[in-house]
Formats: C-alpha cells, sequence, structure tokens
C-alpha cells in the first residue's frame, strides 16, 4: 500500500475494556454495556489529541467520556440522566467545562425530554467537580459546539471562548469567565448573561481547523461562492484573514460542516450525492481547496484543488471503468503535509505534489483492481493535522504516512516514465534514514540506467535529492532551488486528464503576518511578482569557469586573492564531503590535486550564496553559507555514492581504468555508469569529485 497507516487510537480497544471492568466493579457486569456497545462512539478530536466519546447505559441515559492521548488513560466527565442522542461535543482545555448540545432519542415511544417546542438543547455544564449546568440554546435547529484551545502559558485560563454553530447559517462566539472555589473547583462566573457576539452568518459551508484555530467559511454573493478564513487568537480576539473567489458550485439551500465532530444525523451513506469541499495547509505557507461536485457519472469523476499558494487550479477527470463499476462511496480527500490523496474507494488513490503542483509527473496516480486502491476503510474519514486520519466508523484514529517499503518496490516494478518519475519523488520526501533510501535508489538507477527515455535518472536523483537534502531549512527553497531536472512534460497519464487554470489570489484582510499567515504571503507575493528565473542555475558558473580555465591555458590571471577566495570554498565543501564519509573508499577520489574540479565547485560556492543572500532576506548570512555548503557537497556526495556502489557491485578494486589493455565485464559496466555521470553532470554543469577519475572529463 502507498500509505501506511498507524493506529494511534482505537475505541474498541482503548476505551471497552476500561467500560466494562468499571461496569463490573460496579457490581452490573459487563453485561451493562455488552447491550449497548454500538452507542459507543467518537464525537470530537480536540486541539491537545485527546478524544471525546459517548456511550449509553442499558438506562438509556448519556455517558461522556476523555481519553488522554499522553497518559493513555480513560476519564469520565459527565452523565446526562435521560435518553437523548448527542449531536455535538466539547471540553475546554482545562477540562472544567463540557459542552453539548443533545436531540430527542429517535427511540419511538420515548417521551419528550427537553424544553417544550425545542429541538435541540445546548449545555454548558461545569464538571470540575460537576456542578451547576446552564443552557446555551433551546432551539428548534441543530447546533454544534467547539471551545477553543489556545496556545498559552497561562494555566488556567481565567476566561474560555465557545463557538456555537447553527444550523440556521451563522456562528456565534460565547465568551465565558471562570473563578475557582473551595480549592480546584471551578465555577462560572456571572453566567445568568454570558457575552457574545457573532463571528460569521449567511454561510453555506464551514470547515474548522482545531489545529491551527481557524475557521473557513463559503458565502454565496451573487451566486458566486466566496472562501472566508477567520483566526481565534489567545484572547477573545479574531481577525478575517482573507477572501477568496472560489469558482465551484454550492447550493444555497445547502449546509454542509467539516471537523465539527462527528453526528449520527448525517446519513454517511449518500456521500456520493454530495459535494465535497475541504481546505488544506501545512507549515510552508500552502493553501490547497479541494473540491468534488456531485457525482453525476458512473463512467468518470471529476475533482479539482485549488492551489492559491502558486495562483492556479487544476480540475482532474479520472475514468471509473465499466459502468457497472458502482461508485457508492464519494471521493476523500487527506492531507499528508508535501502531498494531497485523493481517494476513491475500489478505483483510484491520486497522491498530488503540493509543493510542486505544475507537472503531472510529480505526481502519482494509482488505479487498478488491486489492493492499492482498497488501501483504506470505505468508511467516511475525516483528516486531521498531522496526517491523522480519524475513521468515524470504527472509531479508530490513525497517523498517516507514505510507505516507503511499498513505494521502494513500485519504483522496481515501474514500468511508464512518469510512474519512475513520480515515485522516485515520493520516496525522496521521506526523510528519515535518508542514507538508507538513496542506497536503493542508486541501486535501482543502475540497474535501470537506459531504461528510462523521457528524462535522466542520474540528473533527477541528484537535483531531486540535494534539494530534499536542505529544503526543511527554509520553505522558500521551491521558488530558489531546482526541484528537478524536468521543465515540461506533455505525455499523458492514463486514465486521468486535467486542465490547469489561473485563479484569482486570496485578498488578504490584515497587514501583519506571522507564522503560517507571513509564509502564505510569502508565496502570493511571489505568485504576483516572481522573477521568470528566480530558480538557480549554473550557467553563470558555466561562463566563468570557462574564462578561468582559458586565462590558466594563455598565461593570464585574475588576482590571486580572487582565485584563492574560490579554492578555499572549495575546501571548505569537500572537508565537508569527508565527514560524510568516514570509512575508505573504494573509488580513487579525492586522492590529488584537481584544481578545475575545484574551481568549479568553488564557483558554484560564490554564485549559489550570491544567489540566496539576494532572494532570502532575514535569513543569517552564516546560515546560508552553511546551506550551500551542505547543499554542494551534497551533489558530490550522491555522485560518490553512486560510484561506490558499482564499484562494490562489480568487485572492483581501488585502482584506476588503464586503456592499454581489454576491460573485463565488470570494468565495462562501471565504465558505462561513468560515462553515464559525465552524460549527466554535464548539460547541467554540475561539479564532480576531484580526482584522476574524473580529471579531465570537462576539458
Amino acid at each position: 500500500m502507498a500509505l501506511r497507516l498507524a493506529a494511534d487510537f482505537d475505541l474498541r480497544k482503548d476505551v471497552l475494556p476500561g467500560l466494562r471492568a468499571a461496569a463490573g466493579a460496579r457490581g452490573g457486569g459487563a453485561g451493562i454495556l455488552e447491550n449497548n456497545y454500538e452507542s459507543l462512539r467518537v464525537l470530537n478530536v480536540e486541539r491537545n489529541g485527546n478524544i471525546i466519546y459517548t456511550y449509553k447505559d442499558d438506562k438509556g441515559n448519556v455517558f461522556f467520556g476523555l481519553f488522554d492521548c499522553h497518559t493513555r488513560q480513560n476519564e469520565h466527565l459527565y452523565t446526562f440522566e435521560k435518553d437523548l442522542q448527542v449531536v455535538s461535543c466539547s471540553v475546554n482545555r482545562e477540562r472544567t467545562l463540557l459542552a453539548a448540545s443533545l436531540v430527542q432519542s429517535t427511540k419511538e415511544g420515548r417521551r419528550n425530554e427537553l424544553q417544550p417546542g425545542s429541538k435541540c438543547l445546548t449545555l454548558l455544564v461545569e464538571i470540575h467537580p460537576v456542578n451547576n449546568v446552564k443552557v446555551l440554546k433551546a432551539v428548534d435547529s441543530y447546533i454544534w459546539v467547539q471551545f477553543l484551545h489556545p496556545h498559552v502559558e497561562s494555566n488556567p485560563l481565567p476566561e474560555n471562548h465557545l463557538l456555537l454553530i447553527s444550523e440556521e447559517k451563522y456562528i456565534e462566539q460565547f465568551h465565558i469567565q471562570v473563578i475557582q472555589e473551595d480549592g480546584n473547583g471551578v465555577v462560572i462566573k456571572n453566567s445568568g448573561r454570558l457575552p457574545r457576539e457573532r463571528v460569521a452568518e449567511d454561510f453555506v459551508w464551514a470547515q474548522w481547523d482545531t489545529s491551527e484555530q481557524r475557521l473557513y467559511y463559503v458565502e454565496l454573493k451573487k451566486s458566486r461562492s466566496i472562501l472566508k478564513c477567520i483566526q481565534f487568537y489567545a484572547d477573545e480576539n479574531f481577525n478575517l484573514m482573507f477572501e477568496a473567489p472560489l469558482d465551484i458550485a454550492l447550493s444555497d439551500s445547502g449546509f454542509n460542516l467539516v471537523n465539527f465532530g462527528c453526528t449520527d444525523l448525517q446519513d454517511q451513506e449518500k456521500f456520493s450525492e454530495h459535494p465535497t469541499l475541504c481546505v488544506f495547509t501545512n507549515h510552508t505557507g500552502s493553501l490547497c481547496v479541494c473540491y468534488s461536485p456531485k457525482l453525476d457519472s458512473w463512467e468518470q469523476i471529476t475533482y479539482s484543488v485549488f492551489y492559491f499558494h502558486k495562483g492556479h487550479s487544476k480540475t482532474f477527470t479520472a475514468a471509473l471503468g465499466s459502468a457497472d463499476s458502482r461508485v457508492t462511496k464519494g471521493i476523500t480527500f487527506l492531507n499528508l503535509d508535501y502531498f494531497v490523496a485523493v481517494y476513491l474507494p475500489g478505483h483510484f488513490f491520486h497522491l498530488l505534489n503540493i509543493q510542486h503542483p505544475d507537472l503531472v509527473c510529480h505526481s502519482l496516480f494509482l488505479t487498478g483492481n488491486n489492493e492499492v486502491v482498497d488501501m483504506l476503510p470505505h468508511g467516511p474519514l475525516q483528516s486531521l493535522s498531522g496526517s491523522l486520519i480519524l475513521d468515524w466508523c470504527s472509531g479508530r484514529l490513525y497517523r498517516a504516512d507514505l510507505n516507503r517499503s511499498y513505494l521502494l518496490e513500485f519504483l522496481w516494478d515501474a514500468r511508464l516514465d512518469w510512474e519512475k518519475m513520480a515515485v522516485l519523488h515520493c520516496v525522496l520526501s521521506c526523510r528519515q534514514d535518508t542514507r538508507f533510501l538513496e542506497a536503493k535508489i542508486i541501486q535501482w538507477i543502475s540497474e535501470n540506467i537506459s531504461a528510462c527515455h523521457s528524462f535522466d535518472l542520474i540528473q533527477e536523483f541528484i537535483i531531486a535529492s540535494s534539494y530534499w537534502s536542505i529544503y526543511p531549512e527554509t520553505g522558500n527553497m521551491d521558488k530558489l532551488l531546482p526541484y528537478s531536472s524536468v521543465l515540461t512534460w506533455n505525455t499523458e497519464i492514463p486514465g486521468i486528464t486535467l486542465v490547469t487554470e489561473e485563479i484569482a489570489l486570496p485578498l488578504m484582510r490584515v497587514h501583519s503576518f506571522k507564522g503560517y499567515w507571513e509564509k502564505l504571503h510569502s508565496n502570493l507575493e511571489y505568485v504576483k511578482y516572481s522573477e521568470p528565473h528566480s530558480h538557480y542555475s549554473n550557467s553563470v558558473v558555466r561562463r566563468e569557469w570557462h574564462s578561468l580555465i582559458s586565462e590558466e591555458k594563455t598565461g593570464k590571471r585574475r588576482s590571486m586573492a580572487y582565485v584563492r577566495n574560490i579554492l578555499d570554498n572549495a575546501i571548505k565543501v569537500i572537508s565537508k564531503l569527508e565527514a560524510r564519509h568516514l570509512e575508505p573508499r573504494l573509488t580513487p577520489l579525492f586522492q590529488e590535486e584537481d584544481n578545475h574540479q575545484r574551481l568549479l565547485v568553488g564557483l558554484m560556492v560564490s554564485e549559489l550564496k550570491d544567489h540566496l543572500l539576494r532572494h532570502l532576506r532575514g535569513v543569517e548570512k552564516k546560515r546560508i553559507e552553511q546551506m550551500v555548503l551542505d547543499y554542494i557537497s551534497k551533489q558530490l556526495d550522491l555522485i560518490c555514492q553512486i560510484l561506490e556502489a558499482s564499484w562494490r557491485k562489480h568487485n572492483l578494486h581501488p585502482w584506476i581504468f588503464h586503456f592499454n589493455r581489454r576491460a573485463s565485464a565488470a570494468e565495462f559496466a562501471v565504465f558505462h555508469i561513468m560515462t553515464r555521470i559525465l552524460e549527466a553532470t554535464h548539460s547541467l554543469f554540475l561539479p564532480l569529485p576531484p580526482g584522476k577519475l574524473v580529471a579531465s572529463s570537462r576539458c
């Protein structure tokens, strides 16, 4: 499977045994829950990772519990001694207040437990200790609740903030001051009238980002969809951050919520009948809006991704196969950090590269009737921050990441060039144990050196792996360093077509940015004012290097200080490279002076440093210098690794080739790899490790 799922939480394993044990300790036996185990379900996942769940006993009483993801312990929060159905629940950070909305149980013969004339009851409960219960709403429409969980040092907070989301298409924020009484007991101050304010209204869709404390919602203005985002802060303040037009079709009569907990009110079996919409961000300042309209054909399905941080959208149309391959589930979008996964059970799995979405070959599209397209649960899934996936039906919370073993195996089996390209980049994005991954890729390259026609395997490996080696240093690297050796891709991907369109950028509503918003703003400014050639290339280095070599041949020389500075740069790179590799080398590299290659390495250091200093404003010079040394030494190290792997595979001794005798099959194979390295580095004008092995390769 392309994704590896590790269960962080399982309702049946982490909660149910404890409830049975508690029931037995009370003398009621396990049967008190056995007949009602189906009522056990997850309600919400709070910002700190704690999971709120509910269940009923044999009398229909509603219990609220919390699973602490850090201690792996369960805590009973509150019992509502009436047979009602829970719509929504949330707990504040200190676990002193619980908010819940409930509706009349659907069981026949039950009397109305709610206030007369009301359909939904929204309560605020003091639970430390259990004390007063305040009715926030008693209305004839559904209400969802969500406490804000700010990142602050103060503990406990003197004021809590609670969002109420109404089916009537408005959102309110309640401000709840608390005071301590009788030691650690917490009660609501002035509970008779809690301050509140309208946050949003007249929306048709809303999504809560629990990790970043953001509210996204869509308004319809003159039948045009407008996406808005509100950022909540530690105090009671909040800001409207941006507005962005969306070219999607949403109905004014519709109402849909994302990440506001799970409720049985929604018919989970009819997901394919409604449009799917969600917003994903990551730490690099990306902003993706994923959309799939209502399914209107059994032969194909369409979905769009708006890459606002890149200024364009892509609309994909995927074939579904035969007409009898009926779609019973809707599309699922999953946020996987540098990727967004688009999943349609039984049909396809599309892993979209959101940092580099321009070329379709950098994203992986899997289809067929094998386990690849049945890798995830078929029930409704909720994508949470940190690559977490919540399966509402089973009550399991998974942590998802790319399955390196599967991807490496797929790399060996791939037959089409676009598959090789996509999987190569997926593997390189997995930054754990990079030495192992690089060794496996080099082994694959050596066996398939001539099997790729659309791009050069060695070039792509060196460029992409060098990029990923320093990308985490700063999110701006995707604009400044090459990600791929391929600039265009015109080959179609079987089973899918796409249309790329420019889109209007979000209109930022604030003028001071920090954290994620600073990075998003930087990305948007780059789209507006980007220089046509901001990616680094070695064209200047090529001219300067040829000029220096020409001067050397004619006896002319630049100032000794200039040349010495360039050679000093090369010494720093080679020292860093040698520090990476402490074992004796098999290949005859770095064994004597090679001024031509050292000049090239030193020139590349100088030029790349100037390039980054021009564009990375605000990053200190020493850090940039270190990044440059890391980047160039990584490129040389990759070439050394390829040579070493080839030498080791063919059991060659550390000598230099001679051309005055017939070469063995092993020597010929290694020589072939060397010539391919020279071809790959020559067109990109990449430096080579100094030594007799490559001493005259550029001349």
